[in-house]
């Protein structure tokens, strides 16, 4: 029932005959979803082609395992230059120097700009522009010096080119969590008698943690996919081990599915790891309660906190 109110009040609202809002294009997509997996499942059920006995003998065939101790290898490294090269990019793209900032931002812009396969192959080639690498004064006499063929092995010019492409990205994820600082709070640890490397150290670098930490999480995961370029230079990551098994066994299918399969489950812990550092770095910033593992696994919605009246 509605009641008669004087112009500008509300009046009751009687609510014991409300229904549910119906969502029939929510029953729809479910439908449609349904279909799909009903039928993605009967294919892989029902297709020999897959050969899924073939994928279970080389799941855990050692020859797999040393591709995958290479592309992990490569990822860590790859990723240890990409963060300390980012640092340095980050610091002198912030920079008062107007020509260490304008190099820094040259640098971020060709190996952004260039495609990392391109970066790989360049890298792998050196000999055809340098052929001897020496280390000395510039323009003077050289202390060290070696044939560039055997100094840019495949394995070097993977982290080379993986790594100095991620130096580029990450520097951009640093600069952009350290400017997301308010700079009241660096203004107020200088009035409290606080050095700068104290500052930085103590206020700036763990609020800008909580805006670096999940950019460079999904940086980790896109460099592990991204270590599968490798196999154009013949480094024997994962990829280029299976593709040098199906070549002689011309079981292409079955093998690349087990390649397939490695990096979901590696990817899948690194995203499972990404979540718990970023929920220990978003700490006070958000009223969201924890997210447990399974609640994670199952992708429920976090639970908000309740309010604590007064």
């Amino acid at each position: 029932m509605t009641k008669e109110h004087p112009r500008g009040t509300v009046g009751d609202v009687d609510v014991a005959g409300a229904a549910h809002v119906r969502h029939p294009l929510r029953w729809v997509a479910s439908l449609v979803v349904l279909v799909l997996a009903a039928q993605f499942a009967h294919l892989l059920w029902t297709n020999d082609n897959f050969q899924w006995d073939v994928v279970g003998r080389y799941m855990n065939a050692s020859i797999i395992g040393d591709g995958i101790a290479i592309t992990l290898e490569l990822t860590v490294v790859a990723m240890a230059v990409g963060i300390a090269g980012g640092v340095m990019l980050a610091v002198g793209r912030l920079s008062d120097n107007p020509l260490l900032r304008t190099a820094c931002g040259l640098y971020v812009w060709f190996f952004r700009g260039v495609p990392v396969l391109v970066q790989l192959v360049l890298w792998y080639n050196l000999s055809a522009l340098l052929p001897r690498l020496s280390v000395g004064v510039p323009f003077g006499p050289e202390f060290l010096h070696g044939d560039t063929n055997h100094l840019i092995t495949p394995l070097v010019a993977a982290i080379l080119g993986l790594g100095l492409n991620e130096a580029a990205y990450m520097a951009e994820i640093i600069r952009g969590g350290l400017l997301a600082v308010d700079p009241g709070q660096t203004e107020a640890a200088q009035a409290l008698g606080m050095g700068g490397a104290r500052t930085f150290r103590r206020i700036v670098l763990p609020q800008a943690m909580r805006f670096i930490v999940p950019p460079t999480g999904s940086q980790v995961i896109n460099m592990l996919k991204a270590t599968s370029l490798v196999s154009v230079i013949a480094l024997a990551d994962l990829l280029y081990t299976v593709q040098s098994i199906y070549n002689r066994t011309f079981q292409t299918i079955p093998l690349l599915l087990v390649a397939c399969l490695w990096y979901l489950v590696i990817t899948s812990i690194l995203y499972v790891g990404q979540s718990f550092i970023e929920h220990h770095y978003s700490r006070g910033a958000t009223r969201q309660a924890r997210q447990g593992f399974w609640d994670f696994v199952l992708m429920r919605r976090r639970r908000p906190v309740p309010e604590v009246s007064p």
